[in-house]
């Protein structure tokens, strides 16, 4: 019922930057919360920053200073500006939403996740 959408990867150099695009659709009434995690070579997948729907964020020590979440948007979407790239922040960047449907039910939907090559 819910789809997210995924868009903005690609491969840079260290130093570079790189703007992520996610939007969350169907069957949605509120969005409680989205946000980005990553999955590096080997790694678990970690949050990475979220924002509410009233646009509050929550950021990783990780990449403080670097990334910058915004939106939603009234079209429930965020993006991830990334500064200040360095091969350790390679990874697949995934999208996720969480909130409410038309039938009050709470939901959480997953993005197919993009691949951010950062190569030295």
């Amino acid at each position: 019922q819910v789809h997210i959408t995924q868009a903005g990867g690609g491969l840079v150099r260290p130093w570079e930057s790189l703007r992520l695009v996610c939007t969350a659709s169907g069957d949605i009434t509120s969005i409680r919360e989205m946000g980005w995690y990553r999955q590096g070579p080997g790694q678990q997948r970690d949050m990475v920053e979220t924002i509410t729907g009233a646009g509050v964020p929550t950021y990783a020590d990780s990449v403080k200073g670097r990334f910058t979440i915004s939106g939603p948007t009234a079209r429930n979407t965020i993006y991830l500006h990334m500064i200040t790239l360095f091969p350790n922040d390679t990874a697949v960047y995934y999208c996720h939403a969480d909130g409410r449907t038309w039938s009050q039910a709470e939901f959480g939907a997953w993005g197919q996740g993009t691949q951010v090559t950062v190569f030295s």
